[in-house]
C-alpha cells in the first residue's frame, strides 16, 4: 500500500502529521537508507524501511471485522492455486489485508466473518470453544422424527461421532424440504456429511449464523463492517 511518508509517520504514532512534515524537512527520517527531506514523498508500506532518528517506524495495525453473505462458487481461500474466484475479490473498497474466520465449502453460501485479528481469529476457529453455527438447507426429502433424534445425539460421519445438533424443519414438499440446522463443530463438509448419513442429501445450504450474529437482509455477494457491540460480543464469547 502506498502512503505519503508524513501520513505514515502519523498513523505509525511517531507525532501529528505536521510534526511528522517538521521531522522530514528537519532530515529525521530515512528511507532505505537516505534521508528524506521532500514533502509528498510516497513509499510502498510494504516493501519500505523507513527509520525516524534511526529507529525502524512501524505502521499500526487497524483491526477490522467484516461480515460477508458469501454466495455459491467462491473459495473461501486469500489466492487460490487454480485461479478461481476468492471471498477477498467481494471486498471492493477494503484496503486492509483481512483472513476469512473460518470456511465455507466452495458451493455453500452464507454468513462469513473476515479480519485482520489474529487473536480473535484464534479463539473462534479453536474447537474447544463450540460457537453455534445456524444452517438453513433445502434437503432431498424430509427428515423423519428418528432423523431429528439421530442429530440431536449425534451423527456418525468419517468414523467419528459429531456433538449434539440440532435439526429442524420449516417446510415440507413432495421431494424437497426447508431445514434449520444447528451444529458447534467445524469438521469438512459436516452439514452435507451428516445429511447425507441420514439419507436426506443437501441440494442447497447457507449459513445464516454464528452464534448471535445473523445474515439478516445482508444480500448475496454484499458485505458490511461489524458494530462495536457485535466486535465486542465475539471477543467475550
Amino acid at each position: 500500500m502506498e502512503l505519503r511518508l508524513q501520513k505514515f509517520l502519523a498513523e505509525s504514532g511517531i507525532a501529528s502529521r505536521r510534526k511528522a512534515e517538521q521531522f522530514i524537512v528537519m532530515g529525521k527520517v530515512e528511507v532505505n537508507g537516505k534521508v528524506v527531506t521532500e514533502l509528498g514523498t510516497k513509499i510502498d508500506t510494504e516493501k519500505d524501511t523507513v527509520l525516524y532518528e534511526n529507529k525502524k517506524v512501524v505502521l499500526k495495525q487497524k483491526l477490522i471485522y467484516i461480515m460477508l453473505h458469501k454466495p455459491e462458487g467462491y473459495v473461501t481461500t486469500v489466492k487460490d492455486q487454480f485461479q478461481r474466484a476468492t471471498v477477498i475479490d467481494l471486498l471492493k473498497g477494503v484496503t486492509e489485508r483481512v483472513y476469512p474466520v473460518g470456511r465455507l465449502d466452495y458451493d455453500t453460501s452464507g454468513l462469513l466473518l473476515l479480519t485482520n485479528d489474529g487473536d480473535l481469529t484464534y479463539r473462534l476457529t479453536h474447537p474447544k470453544h463450540n460457537i453455534e453455527k445456524t444452517y438453513e438447507a433445502k434437503l432431498f426429502g424430509t427428515p423423519s422424527e428418528q432423523d431429528i433424534i439421530q442429530f440431536r445425539r449425534g451423527v456418525s460421519i468419517d468414523g467419528k461421532k459429531t456433538e449434539p445438533a440440532k435439526l429442524e424443519i420449516l417446510q415440507k414438499g413432495e421431494k424437497y424440504s426447508i431445514v434449520h440446522i444447528v451444529i458447534q463443530e467445524g469438521r469438512n463438509r459436516q452439514v452435507r456429511k451428516m445429511c447425507d448419513a441420514i439419507k436426506h442429501p443437501v441440494s442447497q445450504l447457507k449459513r445464516i449464523g454464528t452464534g448471535k450474529l445473523f445474515l439478516n437482509d445482508l444480500e448475496k455477494g454484499k458485505y458490511r463492517y461489524l458494530t462495536e457491540k457485535e466486535i465486542q460480543y465475539l471477543k467475550n464469547l
